[in-house]
């Protein structure tokens, strides 16, 4: 006997899903660029700029989706929230790169470079999942690693910022890297959000 789907596949929502996950994982790469590399500050935040605003038209078109469609491949409400934490995520890149820039930060330091790489891991194993979400197999190693690469930016950032007040450095520089530390941590809180999304999503429709 033939099988057939009672419910019909929307193929349009997964490459979405893709789409947004794909455009997380260039911000974040930019991101992590800037960082590394440091030079060419405005271009390299001018090119962060042009994804963020990318994403937001991946996340209308995913909303508008939602709005026209009888039926979704996952909750409504998953979809919805997924498309946000994804947003938050690309918009928290921006706000980093910016800061360097409005801030005038000569040098990253080197947990600076730690953070925006573990940040940057995380949005390509989002972008692997979300790749593979259709199919509803072999996310669980992606998920699992977004949460341990959480983990890991956790301790870190903590003693970057317990440093930055032990060392005796002058109050402005304690500002502005307390600043950009706590918003590198958000970023990778917010992928971790997207994560456990991804892996509630998947949960439901198994």
């Amino acid at each position: 006997m033939s099988s057939f789907r009672l419910i019909p596949k929307d193929v349009k929502f997964f490459d979405l899903f893709i789409a947004d996950g794909e455009n997380l994982e260039l911000a974040a790469r930019r991101l992590e660029e800037l960082v590394v590399s440091y030079d060419r500050l405005e271009e390299r935040v001018a090119e962060i700029r042009v994804l963020e605003h990318r994403g937001d038209e991946i996340d209308a078109e995913l909303n508008e989706r939602l709005e026209k469609a009888f039926i979704t491949p996952f909750d409504r409400e998953d979809i919805h929230e997924l498309a946000v934490r994804i947003d938050d995520v690309v918009d928290s890149i921006q706000e980093v790169a910016e800061t360097f820039v409005i801030y005038g930060v000569e040098k990253p330091t080197d947990e600076a470079r730690r953070l925006a790489g573990i940040l940057a891991a995380q949005a390509s194993q989002i972008a692997q999942a979300l790749r593979k979400i259709e199919g509803l197999k072999g996310l669980d190693p992606h998920l699992a690693q977004i949460h341990e690469l959480e983990n890991e930016a956790d301790g870190l950032s903590r003693a970057a910022i317990g440093a930055l007040f032990h060392e005796g450095a002058d109050p402005l520089y304690v500002i502005k890297w307390r600043d950009v530390y706590n918003e590198l941590e958000e970023a990778i809180d917010a992928a971790e959000d997207a994560g456990e999304i991804i892996e509630r999503m998947i949960h439901k429709a198994a």
